[in-house]
């Protein structure tokens, strides 16, 4: 049956393989069973030889735009560079280029210094639209590449609101690369403020880039922060050690750029896209630990584990982000099912001399995966325990919910206080903590207290929004509960528990078909555990015996 249904091969390698001649049909017969194997591949998540096969077919039918696709997608999922720049020459021939597509060639000329030929690939993304909001920074780096116009000039020429969110880093990025050091520095601790998790990479780029030219203090200066990777490259420079991916070519601020916007992208899921992005930057920027770090998520949330573990090996051991790789690489042993296996990685990990927080909290994290809350909360426990007093609440947070997992509240509420004291406006905190304590149907006034606080901080977030609409709920304010709860069903409405909540909100407020209607979209999504009380509402209408905990 597979064979049958893996054979579809696209309407012109059909009539090709079907042309009279025994030469012919022998390499036609070939192609088609290169393209069996490669689809077979493919869904076995052998990506590396499927893109083999694809490369195999396209050889054969060039000018096979549904083989010339295949080719390029499997290509970039697998890290064939030359495939997915062959397989783009081919697609762009019959004029089927996608545009992410065009971003390899792009690569290519960027890798080759070929700046006539990059600006000409430039004017076609304007052309194909979708990433023309990229353009600007991209015309700067080329400029500054080929020595021909001012980058920043031609970066602020650019305009435009999507493309100015990545204007302030490009242009910090850019000053520091032709060398105008003071202006630059100035310019990126102007954003860094509002850059998030980027500001650990941000610092060890511009660190690498000044250490390389021997401005040692302030490298060292740009470095402050007590997170692992800023105080082991704090470290490397002292031993006077290189530091890796200084942003100072234009292919590596493309990288840069490109990077950044595939994690914008993947917050929208249009994984196939932002993996392409990710892809391409690895191609321009092939020791930047960002590049392999952010490709190798991409890969894991499309179940593509081997080609996942495969990028985390780029990252090297002496890398600052190196305990992120190996966190990757345990994330896609669990993923796959090898708890057992992981675990025992990760406590290899936590039994070196100087292992830090963060190899116990991975310890917790596998624990955790296995169902063993207990074992896992002590492992958390460990990791708070060796946290900087300042940085103890992730771990404590950790801690006390799989102590809550574990059925030990009494335990659990206490180590969660300790979290909300030390980190008093963060969001998830005052989340869990409220939502656990509504869970037990106690201190309901303080809870809703916690999770209004959570729902100021992070208006969007349809979990925390769900939490508030239970807590009316609970305390009586049906009309209340109802909408808040509308709201968040309508910020996500896949997740089961707001559905189940919306419904039990309906019925007592006696809309009976819309509650069964709810109560149905909960149950697509539901644990096992949740089926049957689920089902019993839909029957029999809702009870306390049935009611959401």
């Amino acid at each position: 049956m597979l064979t049958v249904r893996i054979i579809a091969l696209s309407t012109a390698a059909l009539l090709a393989a079907a042309t009279p001649g025994a030469a012919s049909a022998n390499q036609d017969g070939s192609a088609i069973r290169n393209y069996v194997h490669a689809r077979a591949a493919d869904a076995d998540g052998r990506i590396d030889v499927a893109a083999q096969g694809y490369g195999a077919v396209l050889a054969r039918n060039p000018n096979d735009p549904v083989v010339a696709t295949r080719a390029y997608r499997q290509a970039i999922s697998a890290g064939d560079r030359a495939l997915a720049l062959a397989a783009a020459v081919q697609l762009q021939r019959v004029d089927m280029l996608p545009p992410d597509a065009r971003l390899v060639m792009l690569a290519d000329a960027v890798e080759r210094r070929d700046w006539t030929r990059a600006q000409a690939t430039t004017d076609a993304i304007v052309r194909d639209k979708a990433f023309a909001f990229i353009v600007p920074a991209i015309r700067a780096w080329i400029a500054l590449g080929a020595k021909s116009g001012d980058p920043i000039a031609i970066l602020e020429a650019g305009g435009g609101a999507v493309g100015s969110a990545y204007a302030g880093e490009q242009r910090a990025l850019l000053l520091l690369a032709m060398g105008r050091t003071d202006d630059g520095i100035a310019a990126l601790r102007a954003i860094l403020p509002a850059a998030g998790g980027r500001q650990v990479r941000l610092k060890l780029a511009t660190a690498a880039l000044l250490a390389r030219q021997g401005k040692r203090g302030p490298a060292l200066a740009m470095l402050e922060g007590e997170v692992r990777p800023l105080v082991e490259a704090r470290a490397d420079i002292k031993r006077r050690t290189a530091l890796p991916a200084p942003i100072d070519t234009p292919a590596a601020g493309i990288a840069e750029l490109l990077v950044r916007v595939a994690i914008d992208i993947n917050r929208e899921r249009a994984t196939p896209i932002a993996l392409a992005l990710a892809r391409t930057a690895t191609f321009l920027a092939p020791d930047s630990a960002e590049t392999w770090l952010v490709t190798a998520e991409l890969l894991l949330t499309g179940d593509r584990y081997a080609a996942a573990t495969e990028a985390l090996t780029h990252v090297r051991d002496d890398d600052p982000f190196a305990p992120a790789a190996r966190e990757a690489r345990l994330s896609a042993m669990v993923r796959r099912g090898e708890n057992e296996a992981a675990l025992q990685v990760a406590e290899a990990a936590a039994a070196r001399p100087g292992a830090g927080p963060a190899d116990w909290s991975r310890v917790g994290d596998v624990l955790a995966a296995l169902g063993r809350a207990s074992d896992a909360a002590t492992a958390y426990g460990k990791a708070a325990a060796l946290a900087p007093a300042d940085a103890r609440w992730p771990a404590w947070l950790l801690q006390g919910s799989a102590l809550e997992e574990a059925g030990d509240w009494a335990a659990a509420k206490p180590v969660l206080e300790k979290a909300h004291a030390a980190a008093p406006d963060e969001a998830v905190v005052l989340n869990l903590l409220g939502y656990a304590q509504l869970e037990r149907r106690e201190n309901l006034a303080a809870a809703q207290a916690l999770i209004e606080r959570a729902s100021l901080l992070r208006p969007d977030d349809a979990s925390i929004t769900d939490s508030l609409g239970w807590a009316y709920y609970l305390r009586g304010d049906v009309p209340r509960a109802i909408a808040t709860l509308e709201r968040a069903v309508a910020g996500d409405p896949a997740q089961s528990a707001i559905n189940e909540h919306l419904g039990d909100a309906y019925w007592s407020a006696g809309r009976r078909f819309e509650a069964r209607y709810a109560w149905s979209a909960a149950l697509v999504g539901a644990e096992p555990a949740d089926l049957l009380r689920l089902r019993a509402k839909i029957d029999g209408g809702w009870t306390k015996a049935v009611a959401a905990p």
